[in-house]
C-alpha cells in the first residue's frame, strides 16, 4: 500500500502547538495528527445523545408517512408532490 502526501495549510500557532505536542511525545507531527484523528473517532463512537437529543427521541412519533422526508412541503404547506 503506497501512502501519499497532501499538503494542508493551518495557522502557524496551531502548527507550534503540534510542533510542540510532538516534541514532548518524542514523536513525528504526523504520528502526533494520526494519533489525534483515532482519539477524536473513537469519542464519538462512544459520547452518549446529548440531552437534546434525548428528548427529541422521547417526543419522536411515528406518523406512519412513509415519504414524509421527501414531501414535507405537501405536508406542511400544501404543495403539489414532486
Amino acid at each position: 500500500m503506497t501512502s501519499q502526501t497532501v499538503i494542508i495549510q493551518i495557522p502557524a500557532s496551531l502548527y507550534a502547538d503540534l510542533e510542540s505536542l510532538a516534541t514532548d511525545e518524542q514523536a513525528e507531527p504526523v504520528e502526533v495528527i494520526a494519533r489525534l484523528v483515532e482519539t477524536a473517532r473513537q469519542q464519538r463512537r462512544v459520547e452518549a445523545p446529548t440531552r437534546a437529543f434525548r428528548r427529541i427521541l422521547e417526543r419522536a412519533t411515528d406518523l406512519g408517512i412513509p415519504d414524509l422526508s421527501e414531501q414535507h412541503d405537501h405536508y406542511l404547506y400544501g404543495v403539489d408532490r414532486r
